[in-house]
This record gives C-alpha cells, sequence and structure tokens, in this order.
C-alpha cells in the first residue's frame, strides 16, 4: 500500500520527457527552421536607400533593372535542357542493362553506376580532369587538332554534358527497379497479339514506367535548378553560385547584396515548392496496372534487327567509356608523380605512392638562373595538413549530423506510430518534412545570415563566428537530411507487428523499454542504412560548404576545390592535382565501401545472415583444425 502511494506521489516521468521532448522539439524547429527562413524573407523588404530610409520594394526594382533575371533565365534553361537529356541517357542506360538482351550488361551496369561512388565535387574535377584547358583528353586532341579551342569545356554546354551523366544514378536505382517489377505475362500476351518489339515498349512497358518517370523528372528539375558544385567550378552564371557570390559580398563592394541574395533564395524557392506540389498532387491520384495473379520475372528482349542490334551495342559501350574514362583515368593517374600529372603523360617509371602517402623534395630554376629546393613540399593525401585538416573535419561534422538525424527521426517516428491518426502526429510529421519545400542554399543562406549576430535564441552568440560555424555546418547538415530520414525510417517502423508492443506491455514494460528492447532491435538494420547513406552524401558536400566556407569550416569538398590554385607557382602549393587524383579515388573507396554495407551486406535477411556466420565458422574450425560449435553440441 505504501509503495503504491509513493508511486503515486512520485513524479511522474513519462510526463517530464513528454514536456520536455516537447519543448526541445519546438525550441529546434522555431530556431533552426522557421525564424532564419523569415529573416531571410524580410531582409527583402527591409533594404535601405542611400539616404537611410527603408525601401521595401529597391531589391525588386534592382531586381527587373539589373542583371539578376539572367541568372534565373541561366538556371532554368540547364534545369529544362538537364530534364531532357538525362531522361534520355537515364532510360536508355536502363533498358540496355535490364530490358534489351544486350552483351556483357552486367559490366556496363557496373560503370554506368559509378557515379553513386562519387559526384559533387570529385565528380566535376573528374570530368575537368580530362576535358578542361589543361585536361588529358584535351591534350591529346589538342595535339592531333592544333587549331581546336583547348576552352572548349566551360560554361553552358560543359555543366549540361557533367551533370547529364552525373545524375543518371537516380535512374540506375529507381528506373531499374520498376522495370525489373513489370509483370512479363503482359509483354508476352502483347507479343501472342502480334505487336512488335518497339510497338511493345511504348505501348506497354513505357506506360508502366511513367509514375517513377514523372517523379525523376520533377527530381531532376530541381537539381538542375539548384545546381552548385558544376556551375561553379565551370563558370556557369547560375543561381546558387550567385547567392553564394553574394552572400560573401558587402554594400561597400555592391548595391544590397545580402538582401539580392534573399531575393534569389526565395525564387528558388517558390520553383521547388510549386514542382514538389505538383509531384506529390500527381502521386496522390494513384496509379493502377492490370497484371496477372502469378506474376512473371521479365524476360530480356532480343532485338531481332541486326542493324539496330549493332547500334545499340555501339551506342551501350560509348556510353560505358564515357562513364569509365574519367574514373579509370583518375585512377591511373593518383599513382603518377607531379610532373607526370601536369603533362597529362602516362609513364610507366612515373609510378608512385606519393599522392597517397610521403613527401617528396621539388628542385626547380628561378627566373635568375639559380637552382632552388624545397624540401618535403611535394606531399599526398594523408601527408598534407591541409586535406588531413578537411578530411577530419568533414568526418567528424558528417558523421554527428547524420547521426543527429537519425536520432530525432526515430524517436519522431516512434511517436507519430503511437499517436498515429491525431493532428499532433501530423503537426511533427510536417515539421519535420519542412526542409523538403526549400532549396538546399535557402537555408544554409539563412543560417549564414541570422546566426552571424549575436542572437539572443542562442544565448547571444554568434554562430558564424570562429569554431561556433561548425556548429552550424551541423545543424544545416542536419536540418537537410532530416526529410530523407523521415521517408526511410517511417518505412522500416511499418514492419513492427503491433503484437509485439501489446506482449511487452502485458509483460509490465513500459513504454521506454518497449523502444528500446523491442522497437529499436528491428528498425535498428534501417537506420543504420540511413546514417551510412546521410554520412555518404554530407563527406563530399559541396553546395552547403561552399556557403559557410571559412577558415574554420574548410571542409573536404573546400579542399578539394582549392588544391589546384596557383598549383606550383614560385615552388608552393605543389601537387595538388596529384592529390586531387588520390582524394578522388579515396572518395570512391569511401562511398563505394559504405554502399556495399547498406546494399550489399545490410540488404540480407536474417536467415542468409546466420547462414554466412555459420559457412564462415566452419571455415574457421577447418582452418584451425577445431571443430566448431554447432558439431561440439551436436
Amino acid at each position: 500500500m505504501q509503495s503504491t502511494l509513493k508511486r503515486k506521489n512520485g513524479p511522474d516521468w513519462s510526463m517530464i520527457y513528454k514536456v520536455f521532448g516537447g519543448a526541445l522539439f519546438v525550441y529546434l524547429f522555431l530556431g533552426f527552421m522557421v525564424m532564419p527562413c523569415l529573416n531571410t524573407l524580410t531582409s527583402i523588404f527591409t533594404t535601405k536607400d542611400a539616404a537611410g530610409n527603408t525601401d521595401p520594394l529597391a531589391v525588386i526594382r534592382f531586381f527587373f533593372a539589373g542583371s539578376m533575371p539572367s541568372f534565373v533565365i541561366n538556371s532554368l534553361k540547364l534545369a529544362v535542357c538537364l530534364v531532357i537529356t538525362v531522361n534520355v541517357v537515364g532510360i536508355s542506360i536502363v533498358l540496355l542493362t535490364e530490358y534489351f538482351d544486350i552483351k556483357g550488361a552486367k559490366i556496363l551496369r557496373l560503370g554506368y553506376m559509378t557515379t553513386l561512388i562519387y559526384s559533387g565535387v570529385a565528380l566535376v574535377t573528374g570530368y575537368q580532369f580530362l576535358y578542361d584547358k589543361d585536361g588529358m583528353l584535351t591534350t591529346w586532341l589538342f595535339q592531333m587538332f592544333p587549331m581546336m579551342n583547348k576552352q572548349w569545356f566551360a560554361g553552358f554546354s560543359a555543366v549540361l554534358f557533367t551533370m547529364t551523366f552525373a545524375c543518371t544514378s537516380n535512374h540506375a536505382l529507381f528506373l531499374r527497379n520498376a522495370i525489373r517489377g513489370i509483370d512479363y505475362n503482359t509483354v508476352e500476351a502483347a507479343r501472342n497479339l502480334g505487336a512488335k518489339p518497339f510497338k511493345v515498349l511504348f505501348k506497354v512497358v513505357m506506360p508502366t514506367l511513367l509514375p517513377t518517370l514523372f517523379s525523376l523528372t520533377v527530381m531532376t528539375f530541381i537539381t538542375g535548378l539548384c545546381a552548385m558544385s558544376a556551375p561553379t567550378l565551370l563558370g556557369y552564371n547560375s543561381i546558387n553560385p550567385e547567392i553564394v557570390r553574394l552572400a560573401g559580398s558587402s554594400v561597400a563592394d555592391e548595391a544590397f547584396p545580402q538582401a539580392r541574395a534573399a531575393l534569389l533564395s526565395i525564387i528558388l524557392a517558390l520553383f521547388t515548392i510549386a514542382l514538389l506540389t505538383v509531384l506529390n498532387h500527381y502521386e496522390r491520384k494513384g496509379h493502377y496496372l492490370s497484371v496477372s495473379k502469378t506474376k512473371a520475372k521479365l524476360v530480356k528482349q532480343k532485338i531481332q534487327n541486326p542493324v539496330f542490334n549493332v547500334l545499340a551495342h555501339v551506342y551501350a559501350y560509348v556510353l560505358f567509356l564515357i562513364y569509365m574514362t574519367p574514373v579509370v583515368m583518375i585512377v591511373v593517374f593518383s599513382f603518377q608523380n607531379w610532373p607526370a600529372i601536369r603533362a597529362k603523360s602516362l609513364n610507366l617509371g612515373d609510378w608512385t605512392l606519393v599522392n597517397y602517402f610521403g613527401t617528396q623534395d621539388y628542385s626547380y630554376t628561378t627566373s635568375r638562373g639559380k637552382q632552388r629546393l624545397r624540401e618535403g613540399v611535394i606531399s599526398g593525401v594523408f601527408s598534407n595538413s591541409d586535406t588531413i585538416g578537411g578530411i577530419r573535419l568533414s568526418f567528424i561534422l558528417s558523421a554527428i549530423a547524420a547521426a543527429l538525424a537519425c536520432v530525432i527521426v526515430v524517436v519522431a517516428v516512434n511517436y507519430i506510430f503511437k499517436h498515429r491518426n491525431k493532428k499532433r502526429a501530423v503537426l511533427v510529421e510536417s515539421c519535420l518534412l519542412f526542409p523538403w519545400l526549400l532549396p538546399t542554399i535557402l537555408i544554409c543562406y539563412s543560417f549564414r545570415t541570422f546566426f552571424n549576430n549575436n542572437v539572443w535564441y542562442v544565448l547571444g552568440q554568434n554562430m558564424y563566428y570562429r569554431e561556433n560555424v561548425r556548429f552550424l555546418i551541423i545543424m544545416a547538415y542536419t536540418v537537410v537530411k532530416l526529410p530523407f530520414a523521415l521517408r526511410m525510417v517511417k518505412a522500416a517502423f511499418y514492419a513492427i507487428d503491433d503484437e509485439l508492443e501489446d506482449a511487452a506491455r502485458n509483460l509490465g514494460a513500459g513504454p521506454l523499454v518497449t523502444f528500446l528492447r523491442v522497437k529499436l532491435p528491428i528498425v535498428l538494420p534501417s537506420v543504420l542504412a540511413v546514417f551510412a547513406l546521410n554520412f555518404n552524401a554530407l563527406f563530399t558536400e559541396y553546395d552547403m560548404s561552399a556557403t559557410f566556407h571559412s577558415s574554420y569550416g574548410k571542409s573536404y569538398a573546400m579542399v578539394i576545390q582549392s588544391m589546384t590554385s596557383e598549383e606550383g607557382r614560385d615552388g608552393y602549393n605543389m601537387n595538388g592535382s596529384g592529390r586531387r587524383c588520390a582524394s578522388t579515388v579515396f572518395i570512391m573507396l569511401v562511398s563505394g565501401l559504405i554502399l556495399y554495407l547498406v546494399y550489399g551486406v545490410g540488404a540480407r535477411d536474417l536467415g542468409e545472415r546466420l547462414e554466412r556466420r555459420k559457412k564462415r565458422r566452419e571455415r574457421w574450425a577447418k582452418l584451425t583444425g577445431r571443430k566448431s560449435a554447432g558439431a561440439a553440441r551436436s
């Protein structure tokens, strides 16, 4: 009786957790999502003229009178063209590897999916290594055709070419799954009715892929609209690079740069919201396909016309060369010494590991004819202080942000499922999906401008000052990755049987114990997969890094971007090209390992994992000459 009264009179920890968690969620949502974006919006209408008077329409008048519309037009032009080129290439690589019977399809598929293991600034620098004015292929072509323009790989055409092949990774993942899910009985029925192969493709197969293609088209359009790394590195005037440039400018340099950057950010946000609204409306309409009760696996179709068959094979392997050439050349040249990389010449005698490890001295002749020696200035990725610092900083910040996003989403999704069909659950989910409505550059720019003062909301601290910028980067990384993490983790929670929670409750387990002992182990593989994918994306992220760029927040992507700046001038900044090649290889290895752990090891079910563990133990027991545990028990 006394213990019962004690429990009743004691603190209600469950209520305390709910109140504290709710207050923390509201604090984070308002402070790191709503208020910075509202500050950006209001800054457009609070600009002051030369006399110091507030002029709400000054920026808008400047927008129409100046060159700002050209940045919007350029971004729209890139987005529209990218939709066409990416869909053409993306659909073709999926059809060539999954629908048509093409020789060497497995090898082709690996080549087409290389963009999954390196992207962003690493991919752009890879293409630059081949095609820019001093690129390897450009150098070789210039030797054969001296009249050609060595500056051909720049501007709009270079950005479109690079992003076309960089953005087909979504097709390689999602469209491939869609086409492999087609019921072959429908294809066979159409062929039995006399339909020719290409008519079957366009009349039967393609209509089933339209929902996926529509989603990919919208996402490709948004990607082109919000492009950052390729336009910045290849010299194309689009919205995002201009926002970053204006964010680092001042009134002394040009008229109200911050307000102009804010206006461009809002324009980008309006486009994104409109496109995502259209996509959401289209998905809610539902799409249905009548299939047979017994679904048949899709059988690859042979191209009967010999001319079309040859052309299809030629096209497939030309695409394969375009995808694989940057990867192969970067890997090969990462083992060449600095003079060979600078000259873009392959020599078996120039193989070295100095681009990865160790240092070398550099000897050169001055303009006065004197011989100079600089000791240890040629350094590798893991021997250069800037590179090591960028790797360490990006690794720590990305890991913290990826883990924080997973923790927030797991707790939130557990709350959503516990209070499903209630308004508060819908409200929590909507808050977490809020960043998906805004372009990344708007979120980061809003963080930079709002927290670049002594803000009362964070105890009067300037979060853009010195080391504080690292906390700001972590929060921006976390906010941007919340929607993706929510979609993935929420799907995993659907696999939890409600009876398990009821059983735990009947055994006397409280909500916290049930969550930790029952629910979390079930969704943990999916949570780890989300963590790995988020870390993979953030580790070499460029867009946000460029916005927050400072000496205290110089990420790995920014280090890669600046490696070849003034390379070799007066004997300084040596071997930037070699370190950039080796850095790209390192990124591919890290990304490939993470994808293998997620889609290889992580995709196996429990039975397969146990079977593999049993086989490993049996092999080990056979090697050591000892009986396995299973044999000993029997």
